[in-house]
């Protein structure tokens, strides 16, 4: 009997924390969700799905989350592409360089998000460096905005999220055996056709880490869209923003938020049902 509930007794202050800070949290939340909203009389603790039908029929709120997880996805492929490759050259560096360009890597996530969106901000803006460059280049006939766009936007969630993808993929490349990239390059294979064949089946479970957070966090990000994108490229978190602080209708806010999180779990399980069908053997080893 001591030895069944060992486990329990180790693991209940885990426990507790978690379902204090994060089960609680979410279970009021959806509470709220199901409350009503009247203009003059604030909310009512009377059970309903107004909400969800409300955001489940408006073409409004599907413009909303079709922008969310549109920048989310096109964020996490731009990750892979890019922390993939970072996390390779970092792999097959000797130190001290190895440490020092981790370093280069990690650093910005030692700087405030808002800090880092301000400064893309500025380079995003018809003056800003971006459009001089550009027109210094020739590749642009006049002053280029990137402000309050989707490629914007996109590329300064890139930056946010960039060392979150390197950090997971690069530890699943310390696991490979650098004999069998050698292997391959000694019966002829090329260097691509080893990054793609060996190298990339081999990190896979890496990546899909990796996208899970970048997903989830470009997803639920609120600082960087609202800076960059502004009030004409609204994501969820925006809107929910908008319901609790603007309108004080918590129970639409709410409800946009449970959505938000289902369709990310949805969302995120069923690239990693695909993923782990083709990639089985290789997670089962790893």
């Amino acid at each position: 009997m001591k030895r069944i509930q060992a486990p329990w007794l180790l693991s209940a202050p885990a426990l507790v924390l978690y379902a204090a800070f994060v089960i609680a949290p979410i279970a009021s939340v959806f509470l709220i969700s199901l409350y009503s909203f009247e203009f003059y009389g604030g909310i009512r603790a009377s059970f309903t799905l107004k909400n969800y039908i409300e955001i489940l029929t408006e073409g409004y709120f599907y413009e909303i989350y079709g922008r969310t997880f549109g920048t989310a996805l096109a964020v996490t492929l731009a990750c892979i592409v890019m922390g993939t490759a970072e996390a390779y050259v970092l792999s097959r560096m000797r130190n001290p360089w190895k440490g020092v360009f981790l370093m280069v890597v990690l650093g910005p996530l030692l700087i405030s998000v808002v800090v880092r969106t301000l400064g893309w901000a500025l380079l995003f803006g018809s003056t800003g460096l971006i459009s001089q460059a550009l027109q210094a280049a020739g590749l642009a006939s006049g002053p280029v905005n990137l402000m309050y766009t989707d490629l914007g936007v996109i590329i300064a969630l890139t930056h946010v999220m960039v060392p979150f993808m390197v950090i997971a993929v690069w530890a699943s490349l310390q696991r490979i055996n650098p004999s069998t990239e050698a292997a391959a390059l000694s019966l002829g294979a090329s260097q691509f056709t080893v990054i793609r064949c060996v190298i990339v089946p081999q990190v896979m479970p890496g990546i899909l880490s990796g996208s899970i957070m970048v997903f989830a966090l470009s997803a639920s990000a609120f600082a960087t869209p609202a800076i960059v994108g502004g009030r004409r490229l609204k994501n969820v978190a925006m809107a929910a923003y908008d319901e609790f602080l603007n309108t004080l209708d918590w129970p639409l806010g709410s409800a946009l938020g449970v959505l938000l999180l289902i369709a990310t779990v949805i969302v995120l399980l069923s690239a990693n049902r695909l993923i782990e069908r083709r990639y089985g053997a290789v997670f089962g080893e790893t």
